[in-house]
């Protein structure tokens, strides 16, 4: 499962108390843990490792057998252009447990040099004073404007962007074919005639597995990306504002809701299906002709076999649809380092695209900085197209989409999936939800 970038950000609304009750949380959780995990912490980096060299110590959730993504290709290529540094990397499995093992590591002062972070972290460890500030660092000015909120609290950088990542609609080509489409659809009329088409054939039109309900909310913002996004790009700071409403989704809810409409899904099976495991394992075996998920499993497609197409989701009537993104993982400094020069050098060679590129070719991911490059295959070079003409939109991870904020939109999507509310209450719900507080 790819690790998701979220929690409210500091500094947009949420009263001071919260705030502070935030860190108060996370410094009594930090300290509970300690006691649990000390004995097996380690010291971050020294100038005592074997020849003299700089010892540099480096944790991440991706890098591990699962998710290898290139990082030990790229982290050899750094000790290589720095051979006085002893490059020191371990995996730490994401989620909880990464939390669990690193958190009182940094209360105690003692953890890795440099962490990998998402838009959360830097916002909750930004804030307790664990992260160095990396303001003054000369790459920041070339991270794309939308992305400079989610490696930020309260204006001051704590993180080095490493990826920004789709969430969209996948196409099994040779099925469409199949079916008799020969392209692409890159319009809801071309969409809806290709569903139907391969529904005309046998064939499952799309699978949408939302058992967890990730999906659901999934596909929902994927469509919003362009029926909301194109005509409003400023719709999440003005909800945040009460200056904006869920209502302006309804036609985005209602083009989802018209899928079932039309016979190409069934809410009440995907609703028994899990998003992350069999729901993968299905479309991998060329069970539906579309599909919805992360871009980060096109590498896994490929090694497969799949002939396939990672595209925006074509919701437009006509013209081009916005590509829909969220802000993957980062690198922070923690800021006990006691060897932050050999960490600052770590950070600034992953802020050169050419370095960088074996991750984000392995993540099927867009690079977040304005002049970086993004890989491009035959597979994703419809979703990378639109990402470098600017027809994107990314996912608020750090505003109401926080969280709480994404599952209460699970939530939503499903009852709407059951039958148990309207378009327009499930809307009123979101709107009372996802309003900020304080």
């Amino acid at each position: 499962m790819h690790q998701h970038t979220r929690a409210v950000r500091s500094g947009i609304h949420p009263s001071s108390a919260f705030r502070r009750g935030k860190t108060v949380v996370a410094v009594v959780l930090g300290a509970t843990l300690l006691l649990t995990t000390a004995g097996c912490s380690t010291a971050s980096g020294t100038a005592t490792g074997e020849g003299g060299k700089t010892v540099l110590k480096v944790y991440g959730w991706k890098g591990g057998d699962a998710e290898p993504a290139n990082i030990s290709e790229i982290n050899d290529a750094f000790e290589k252009a720095n051979p006085d540094i002893d490059l020191q990397f371990e995996f730490v499995p994401a989620n909880d447990k990464y939390t669990q093992r690193v958190q009182p590591e940094l209360l105690a002062g003692n953890a890795a040099d440099v962490i990998m972070t998402d838009s959360a972290k830097v916002q909750d460890w930004g804030s307790s004073g664990y992260l160095e500030d990396l303001s003054s660092d000369e790459w920041t000015s070339g991270v794309r404007p939308e992305v400079t909120p989610f490696i930020q609290n309260e204006g001051t950088t704590y993180a080095l962007p490493m990826e920004v990542i789709g969430i969209s609609l996948y196409a099994n080509n040779d099925l469409l074919k199949k079916a008799g489409v020969d392209a692409i659809p890159t319009t809801w009329p071309e969409f809806d005639a290709a569903l139907q088409k391969a529904k005309d054939a046998g064939i499952t039109p799309l699978s949408l597995p939302n058992k967890g309900g990730w999906t659901g909310a999934s596909a929902l913002n994927a469509i919003a990306a362009s029926l909301v996004y194109k005509q409003n790009p400023d719709f999440d700071q003005q909800f945040l504002d009460g200056k904006a409403s869920f209502a302006s989704w309804k036609s985005s809810a209602q083009q989802l809701i018209d899928l079932q409409s039309k016979g190409y899904v069934d809410f009440a099976s995907e609703l028994g299906i899990d998003e992350w495991s069999t729901g993968i394992s299905d479309f991998e075996a060329g069970k539906s002709a579309f599909y919805v998920q992360g871009a980060w499993n096109q590498s896994a497609f490929e090694k497969a076999g799949l002939n396939d197409s990672f595209i925006p989701w074509p919701a437009e009537a006509s013209g081009d649809s916005n590509a829909n993104l969220f802000v993957g993982t980062m690198w922070s400094i923690n800021a006990a380092s006691k060897v932050k020069d050999a960490a600052e050098k770590y950070v600034d060679f992953w802020a050169d695209s050419a370095n960088a590129s074996p991750f984000l070719e392995a993540e099927n991911a867009v690079s977040p900085f304005s002049e970086g490059t993004s890989p491009s295959t035959d597979a994703t070079k419809a979703f990378v197209d639109a990402v470098d003409k600017g027809d994107y939109r990314i996912l608020p991870s750090n505003t109401w989409f926080s969280a709480a904020g994404e599952k209460a939109m699970q939530q939503e999507v499903q009852a709407l999936w059951l039958g148990q509310q309207d378009i327009d209450q499930t809307l009123q719900n979101l709107d009372k939800k996802l309003a900020p507080t304080g």
